[in-house]
Parts: structure tokens; sequence; C-alpha cells
């Protein structure tokens, strides 16, 4: 299959504006530069041209980008399908699990807030190829994290935000107290 290695920049460039969507919007995989866009609009013209599902799989390391990748993503779909001056697909898609996400990011050595969950996002599109919804599906990557953390890193935020608010009356049944020694 395609394959794009793309860099988290750590800032906003204009690279993934509006007007770059239509750019890449009816183009051919190689005619332009190699793209979050031309990877979607390649899966977007194979769906609509066999009427079969297609996948695209953004992996990388912790902090490499890839939550931003697919929100580019689908933000080419909600404005080629029509449907981005309707919603703001990509937001809602990705803000429809926050409390996995409080639970889920940790403190590691290369990545302050890290999460500790894949996504399997399922984008439905009607026969217009329109979205009209979506699934997210959250996964636990890595087990170990939980039972054990390398030195400098800290486990899930939730945990120690909870421990931190202890002495709160709403928090007294919880009994976070005893775990003090988190507190430091």
């Amino acid at each position: 299959g395609i394959v794009l290695v793309a860099i988290n920049p750590y800032e906003q460039l204009p690279i993934y504006e509006q007007d770059v969507i239509y750019a890449y919007s009816g183009q051919n995989m190689g005619d332009m530069d190699p793209h979050i866009f031309a990877v979607a609009e390649e899966a977007y013209k194979q769906m609509a041209r066999h009427e079969k599902n297609q996948s695209i799989i953004i992996s990388g390391e912790s902090g490499a980008g890839k939550t931003v990748s697919a929100k580019y993503a689908m933000r080419f779909f909600a404005t080629v399908g029509g449907s981005a001056s309707e919603t703001n697909i990509e937001d809602k898609v990705l803000a429809s699990s926050p409390i996995m996400e409080a639970i889920g990011n940790a403190k590691t050595t290369r990545n302050d807030n890290s999460s500790r969950f894949g996504k399997y996002i399922q984008i439905g599109f009607d026969k217009r190829y329109h979205i009209v919804g979506a699934n997210v599906r959250t996964y636990l990557l890595e087990k170990s994290r939980v039972v054990f953390q390398a030195e400098d890193e800290r486990n899930y935020h939730i945990f120690y935000q909870l421990c931190a608010s202890a002495s709160c009356p709403e928090f007294k049944d919880l009994g976070l107290s005893k775990y003090f020694y988190l507190l430091v």
C-alpha cells in the first residue's frame, strides 16, 4: 500500500489549510507532493470508485502527531464530502471520548501527554459520500505501563489529579488519602 512518512512540526503550518485541501482534491496519487491529504484523497477516491471500505493506518511513536494527522484526514473527508461547513466533524469525532483521554494519558520521557490508548475511528458515509457519523473504539496499547513505570515517567494524569484533590469533601469516600506518596 501507500506509505507516507510525516513529521510532527509541533506548530501550525500553512500546508493544512482549506486551499491545500482543494488543491489535493481530485488529484491522482503522485501528481503532487506527498501529503496526508494525498493519502486521504486516494482512500476517498477508491471508496467512491469501487464502493469498498478503505483504511488509513496512522502509526508512530509518542508525540509523532498521529492524532493531528487523523484530524487532518477527517477534515479532508468532511471538506470534499461537502459536510465541513455543516459541522466540524474532526473535533466531534475526537472529542467523543474525553473521559478515556483524561484517564489514558501519562507522562513519558518523550512526551508529557502521551496517550496509552490506540484509537480505531470508523467513519460512515452516505451514498453521496458525505460523512454521516463515526464510531471511535479505544484499546490499551501498553499494558506494561499500568503496573510499571520507567524512571522520570509518571502514570496516568487523572490518578495524580485525583490524589491532589484527596482533601476535597466530594472525594472523601474515594479513599485517596492513602496514596500520600504520590503527592510529592
